[in-house]
């Protein structure tokens, strides 16, 4: 690669920013966006693509127009006055942030202070926007979280707000159970002053920057630093002898090289051979660049059933099947032949990025004995095992600190920079941060499995489902990750919400050249579910069934078994979400229908546990340890309101906290399963500061220290009951999705109706199934990474085709609660259920526009 020259830095431009006179000495086409965080030390405004221009996050006022000020080159700044969030008038800045707190229109907020900006513009302009106004307003904003309704909600009560004089309404009553309670430690977020990893500087801090492969398999014949090294500003370059422990890390696997070496065979893009560290990231980068790298290239491998075949180049040792699960009851041959009905079918789904709006980075600090990270990850506790591995130390010496993160949906479960931030740190003595750009990003990280699946079902004459067969086949891309579960959750989803006497499911994991696949909100669910939706609606047309009373008639029920077997005992709510939508789906011309379940917890053999320290610090600050991240779905709020509702406590004085070095342990934060782990974890830490507090008052008990746990060791694999109970999760969600297109065949509508068990906070719950909606259409009709030759065709976000606030339909959201015997007050998981239906819900319902059935994601014709 060749790097960028140098440039001229003799222009000097003056110009204001948030009033404050400021001279700006250096390249004029540098941008604003980098003169704001950098040269003014204002990192309000936030960087989620520069300098692509798709996002919206680093959105300011540049002489009262809103500017994106990543592509805004200085020299057309020159004279102007900008402003920033942080700048945002007072009254304006309070009213926008009383209203996004309260309506929730902030979930991870990295996208927000760029909004409040575009906001405080339209409101200057239009003090009384409609939603149709504002949703035009957004264009050039992207949200991954929200579904954006809660945004438009936000917007249009803070102008409400500015108009009358009257201050923005509380809506919680209190801070228990079922209160629509603000998300905890969400105001500072909302015009820009809460911290994420890249708006963080340590003193000394140097910064980093990684050198990826040039092929998606190619032989590392020779690595070249000398120019690197020579490049001012550049304190040292690593390569894999560097590192000193275990060079490989997993979460399941560790067959994930930190660096590749000289003499080894790159597996994809994303491959890091080298990394530098310098003064400035400017500096780091333009050293990456400069690294020649000389291949030996090779042809990749990127066809599932090509890496199958026995002749094929095997990615790892031991061939290019990483799993096989399978998921088995009953006599299917016997029961397709008793069949008056079948059906059988090719369903196939694509790759998703994930498309979080905060890109990875990592701050990495030298201690006596070991490291200090500040980390996004979903799991800092499996960062904690991974990097004590590689740089050869105990656990006890490395703390990793989260900082709430801008986004995950699983795509922050594996480690990205983490382990070369902590390497350059611990071999320095240095503190060193990695910030990687957007194109980095979806180079780098792992996406949504695309599936293969061919499906067989059957029923009776009645229209009573008898038989499911189906073969299975996902992409896992270079590297384990988490495939071998992605493929086994598929699997054991096979089915659906449905209850199928005899099962024959098999689902291979193959490993190929393209960028690896991991977790990703659904996790292997969503995709069977648009297989066994889609063949479903096929099965009713065949047999002259009625949509609607065939899934009602099949559902899972108490007494009834999933594809696994597992015999569901309690809290089924299946049959309660078809009740809800009944009378909307059969009254609309052109309809769909789905329904869905989701597991809480990873189950399958696997344990889960969450723990909870509770600290008093004094009469008025009490501090709740925990695990997961908070990554806007609002774990931390779940935390306090679970803490409020069993000690009565105000919610004013509780501050939340994930660090290693309080030992709160817990896995990833996935499976949906953290409200219902660190809620039960939190009663029984709370049982114990309640019998305290029966005989003295809180201040008295300042400096004491209460330990709650849950823990579920008792499922099992799929096929493997040993003799016991088939019982592979503790816990399950379940939904009915209707969607209702209007008569030019666009969707208009949906109609979401969620068994939660119990809404824990109906603000965040219903914040929680609009995002998931939004992600499940454009997962059904504009998304897709598409890849060639083992490379995305684009590392541009706005590429992906993540649905704008002006391309959203109306969603209704529906509360179901049938309780679960397990979750904290009978709450289940409501994270990953919300798009499971949708994407099948949206191809019935094109079929009964057009007659056309669509079984390929994503539906763009």
């Amino acid at each position: 690669m060749t790097a960028t020259p140098t440039r001229d830095t003799s222009t000097s431009i003056r110009l204001t920013v948030n009033g404050v006179e400021r001279t700006f000495s250096g390249d004029p086409d540098s941008s604003l966006l980098d003169f704001i965080r950098e040269g003014c030390g204002d990192v309000s405004p936030k960087d989620g693509c520069s300098p692509q221009a798709a996002c919206g996050a680093c959105a300011v006022e540049l002489d009262g127009k809103v500017v994106l000020s990543c592509v805004i080159p200085m020299k057309k700044a020159e004279g102007g006055a900008v402003i920033t969030p942080a700048g945002l008038d007072p009254k304006v800045g309070r009213a926008l942030t009383d209203a996004f707190a309260e309506c929730g229109g902030a979930q991870c907020s990295y996208c927000i202070p760029g909004i409040a900006v575009r906001a405080a513009n339209l409101i200057q302009s239009n003090p009384d926007p409609t939603d149709d106004e504002i949703r035009v307003s957004l264009n050039q904003h992207l949200c991954r979280c929200t579904g954006y309704q809660k945004i438009v909600d936000s917007i249009r009560v803070a102008a409400e707000s500015l108009r009358s004089g009257r201050p923005v309404e509380k809506r919680a009553r209190g801070a228990g159970v079922g209160e629509r309670l603000a998300k905890h430690n969400i105001r500072p977020a909302i015009l820009g002053a809460r911290l994420f990893v890249a708006d963080m500087t340590v003193d000394n801090m140097l910064h980093g920057a990684v050198r990826l492969s040039d092929h998606p398999r190619a032989r590392v014949l020779k690595i070249d630093t000398a120019e690197a090294e020579a490049l001012p500003g550049v304190r040292r370059v690593f390569l894999a002898a560097d590192i000193p422990g275990k060079r490989h890390v997993g979460l399941i696997l560790a067959d994930w090289p930190v660096l590749v070496a000289e003499g080894e065979t790159t597996r994809y893009v994303g491959d890091v051979i080298a990394c530098v560290a310098a003064e400035t990231r400017a500096v780091a980068r333009e050293a990456a660049q400069l690294i020649h790298v000389e291949y030996e290239v090779l042809e990749p491998v990127t066809d599932i059933f090509e890496a199958i075949r026995p002749d094929a180049p095997p990615i790892h040792e031991g061939g290019n099947v990483l799993s096989v699960s399978r998921a088995k009851k009953g006599d299917t041959d016997a029961a397709f032949a008793a069949c008056a009905r079948v059906v059988e079918q090719t369903y196939t789904t694509q790759f998703i990025e994930h498309a979080y709006l905060e890109p990875e980075a990592c701050i990495a600090c030298p201690t006596d004995r070991g490291v200090k990270i500040y980390s996004q990850s979903q799991g800092v506790y499996e960062d904690r095992r991974q990097l004590a591995s590689l740089l050869s130390l105990e656990e006890k010496d490395v703390d990793v600190v989260l900082v709430p993160n801008g986004g995950g949906f699983g795509g922050k479960e594996d480690m990205c920079v983490q382990g070369h931030a902590a390497l350059m740190a611990r071999l320095l003595g240095q503190p060193v941060k990695v910030v990687i750009s957007r194109d980095e990003s979806i180079l780098m990280h792992p996406k949504r499995h695309p599936l293969h699946m061919v499906y067989k079902v059957g029923c009776s004459a009645q229209g009573e489902l008898l038989a499911v067969k189906a073969r299975i086949h996902g992409d896992t891309g270079a590297y384990a990750s988490v495939g071998m579960k992605v493929l086994e959750r598929a699997a054991g989803h096979a089915t659906g919400a449905y209850h199928v006497p005899n099962v024959d499911v098999e689902s291979t994991a193959v490993t190929t050249n393209n960028i690896p696949c991991g977790a990703m909100r659904g996790f292997g669910a969503n995709q069977a579910n648009f297989a066994i939706e889609s063949i479903i609606d096929e099965l009713c047309e065949a047999g002259g069934f009625d949509r609607w009373q065939f899934r009602y008639d099949n559902a899972l029920t108490e007494g009834r078994s999933t594809a696994t077997g597992q015999v569901l005992a309690s809290g089924v709510g299946v049959r309660a979400t078809l009740e809800a939508v009944k009378e909307q789906f059969q009254s609309a011309k052109h309809a769909g229908i789905a329904c869905g379940l989701k597991n809480t917890g990873i189950g399958n053999g696997m344990p889960d546990a969450g723990t909870a320290r509770i600290l008093v610090k004094s009469a008025d600050h009490v501090e709740l340890h925990h695990g997961w991240t908070e990554m806007g779905q609002g774990v931390d709020t779940m935390t306090v309101q679970t803490f409020c509702q069993e000690t009565h406590l105000p919610p004013e004085i509780v501050s939340v906290h994930v660090d290693t070095a309080y030992d709160a342990p817990c896995g990833m934060t996935t499976a949906s399963r953290a409200t219902s782990l660190v809620g039960n974890a939190i009663i029984d830490a709370c049982a114990k500061l309640n019998a305290d507090l029966a005989k003295d008052r809180l201040a008295n008990l300042a400096g004491r220290e209460y330990y709650g746990e849950w823990v579920c060791d008792w499922t099992n694999k799929p096929g493997n009951g040993d003799g016991k109970p088939i019982k592979t999760h503790y816990s399950y969600s379940y939904a009915t999705q209707v969607v209702i297109l209007d008569d030019a065949g666009k969707v208009e509508r949906v109609i979401a109706a969620h068994d939660a068990g119990r809404v824990m906070n109906p603000t965040l719950f219903e914040g929680q199934i609009e995002g998931s909606v939004h992600m499940g259409l454009g997962y059904a009709l504009t998304e897709e990474l598409a890849m060639e030759g083992g490379r995305p065709k684009s590392t541009r976000l706005r590429k992906c085709g993540v649905m704008r606030a002006k391309d959203m339909p109306e969603i209704d959201v529906i509360g179901v609660e049938v309780p679960d015997e397990f979750g904290p007050y009978g709450a289940k998981g409501v994270g990953e259920i919300g798009l499971v239906p949708t994407a099948p819900a949206v191809a019935n319902a094109l079929y009964t526009f057009d007659g056309r059935r669509r079984r390929s994601l994503p539906m763009k014709d």
